[in-house]
């Protein structure tokens, strides 16, 4: 059945469509989902992962964005006979993940390819939700994902690296070229895999003063890692960071992105204990 008008994607949206099926099957396959599990797409568009994802698992809530593509998938789940899959029009960085999460019936599973002007803030998100979701596998354009995978001393490395690997064990999944997207983006993506049961070993005694220093670490990235602490932390006083640095043996003269999460976990221990 035809469309009664053509559809035209958004650029404002960030509205780029998976179209290749071996694509689409591989990403399914490697997610691995259980036939019990609850998973959460995150921009379904037309379709494409809703389906399959749909005949795999329990069941698939959908948030969509744009009311035009709402419609269009609500109709085509009709057509197929679909019924466990909610839609919900809406934000997905408006909305309450406690909504399908935390009643008894496990942690939920996340999945999603996800426009490069959210890609950010959504993974903050997931990040504050992190008791709620089990496993999360996500499409990101290759530049941010290899962001998101670094490691210290290369240029990828930053706060968001630190603060992603600290909560959730990452592997990179597929490798996906831009010819497999309609209207073909300017670059190729990459989906990753978070694992929240599996998150970095030693733990923060403060998580909320460790994520404020990996962030005032990284402020000023250009800058030493002493530099950049003392004029992004309000407290303590310059002469006191040194001293935190010492004790962890971390040398001033480095910058944030030669040091690793456990350097990261000891500095912030000893910076609170001098504030």
């Amino acid at each position: 059945m035809r469309e009664s008008s053509p559809f035209y994607p958004r650029k404002s949206l960030g509205q780029h469509f998976l179209k290749n099926p071996r694509v689409i099957h591989e990403i399914i396959t490697r997610a691995g989902f259980e036939s019990d599990s609850r998973v959460l797409e995150v921009g379904p568009g037309r379709g494409a992962l809703t389906l399959p994802l749909a005949d795999r698992v329990k069941q698939v809530v959908a948030i969509e964005k744009d009311p035009r593509l709402a419609e269009m998938l609500e109709k085509t789940l009709h057509r197929a006979g679909i019924d466990n899959v909610l839609l919900v029009c809406g934000d997905i960085l408006r909305f309450d993940f406690h909504e399908i999460a935390g009643h008894g019936e496990g942690r939920i599973h996340v999945i999603g390819n996800l426009p490069y002007n959210i890609s950010s803030p959504f993974l903050e998100k997931i990040i504050r939700h992190k008791e709620l979701i089990k496993r999360a596998i996500l499409t990101f354009q290759l530049e941010l994902a290899k962001r998101i995978v670094g490691s210290p001393g290369n240029k990828e490395y930053g706060a968001m690296t630190v603060l992603v690997q600290y909560h959730a064990r990452l592997s990179p999944v597929l490798k996906i070229p831009k010819e497999c997207f309609y209207p073909t983006p300017k670059v190729g993506s990459m989906v990753l895999e978070m694992d929240f049961t599996r998150p970095h070993p030693r733990r923060a005694e403060d998580e909320e003063y460790f994520r404020k220093v990996v962030r005032a670490a990284f402020a000023q990235r250009r800058k030493t890692v002493a530099n950049s602490l003392s004029h992004t932390l309000a407290s303590p006083a310059a002469r006191k960071i040194l001293e935190a640095l010492d004790q962890c043996r971390i040398d001033p003269k480095k910058r944030a992105e030669n040091l690793n999460i456990d350097d990261f976990l000891r500095l912030s221990v000893a910076l609170k204990s001098l504030s």
